[in-house]
């Protein structure tokens, strides 16, 4: 940081025989004589946000020590079926007998609260610290709890992003949870990188629909969780059916290496509003209770590859 000198102040005049100063050395001599050392200033500030910092890490650490599994739940692109998939893979979690909670994490459209019927906020306690509602056996907390207006949209950069998931993780109490289940915002840029740097996730699913152009996108996807050294658990194929085919999942789960979980089938049975469907239909519920076997298989594998 360079010292500027006020309008008309001139610097100090030269002695015979000495050596011109620079700017830089005129300003820093000026800040010493002043009783201000600009380069400690800066050493302090740097030092005092890295302190922030391991505080701010220390203190979403602690808050999260008691979750045994954080799931991403992961796609290349919006419109695939990301949040259905997250909301009925840790709704079926919750009946097979885990402590499961849901974060939701997508920034531009944070719809678990009303995929989940949620319709009352967290409670904050009187230290600030926030306890999720609970709904079909599940926590939720979400990133719609802080919106004014559900209808608004929320228009921010990495270090919002950053600083509204760490302050997030930091005052939610969830508690011992067997399951944390994160929907991710989809897609390769800044918010979901931002939240791959942010959160310590176990592992990915990917959820994909079967067309090549979905396929394209969740290999991108998938490509960009790899290059972050992060673990895949595997692929699901949503909305399979007449309408847009079946086994692109499938093909390419074969062709990146990696699990096949699942395929969910396109069914009149999500038009009912009023709960998840894997909670209103049999053939749904076998469906994710197949794909929540796979997780757990995959999630098992991870832990004894890194032991």
């Amino acid at each position: 940081m360079t010292h500027q000198h006020p309008e008309g102040h001139h610097s100090p005049p030269q002695t015979p025989g000495q050596s011109p100063q620079q700017p830089g050395q005129q300003g820093a001599q000026a800040g010493k004589q002043g009783g201000f050392n600009p380069q400690a200033a800066q050493a302090r500030a740097r030092i005092e946000s890295m302190k922030k910092q391991f505080e701010q890490r220390r203190s979403m650490t602690a808050a999260m020590a008691e979750i045994k599994y954080q799931i991403g739940v992961y796609s290349g692109k919006g419109g695939v079926g990301k949040t259905s998939v997250a909301v009925n893979l840790a709704v079926t979690l919750a009946q097979g007998g885990a402590k499961v909670g849901i974060l939701d994490v997508d920034i531009d459209c944070p719809n678990v609260v009303r995929a989940m019927k949620v319709y009352e906020p967290p409670v904050v306690s009187e230290d600030k610290k926030m306890d999720p509602p609970e709904r079909f056996g599940v926590k939720v907390m979400s990133m719609a709890f802080f919106q004014e207006n559900e209808d608004e949209a929320i228009i921010w950069r990495g270090p919002m992003i950053h600083n509204a998931i760490q302050q997030i993780l930091q005052s939610t109490q969830w508690g011992p949870l067997d399951y944390l289940v994160v929907d991710m915002p989809p897609g390769t840029s800044d918010s979901p990188l931002t939240v791959m740097q942010t959160l310590s996730l176990d592992g990915f699913v990917v959820v994909s629909t079967p067309q090549e152009l979905a396929m394209v996108d969740a290999k991108r996807s998938i490509n960009m969780i790899k290059t972050l050294k992060l673990n895949v658990l595997g692929v699901v194929e949503n909305m399979a059916g007449d309408m847009f085919g079946s086994g692109g999942g499938e093909q390419l789960a074969a062709e990146m290496g990696l699990r096949f979980l699942g395929r969910t089938e396109m069914r009149k049975d999500y038009r009912d509003g009023t709960k998840p469907a894997s909670l209103v239909s049999k053939d749904v519920r076998k469906e994710y209770e197949h794909i929540a076997a796979e997780v757990k298989k995959a999630l098992a594998e991870s832990a004894k590859e890194a032991s």
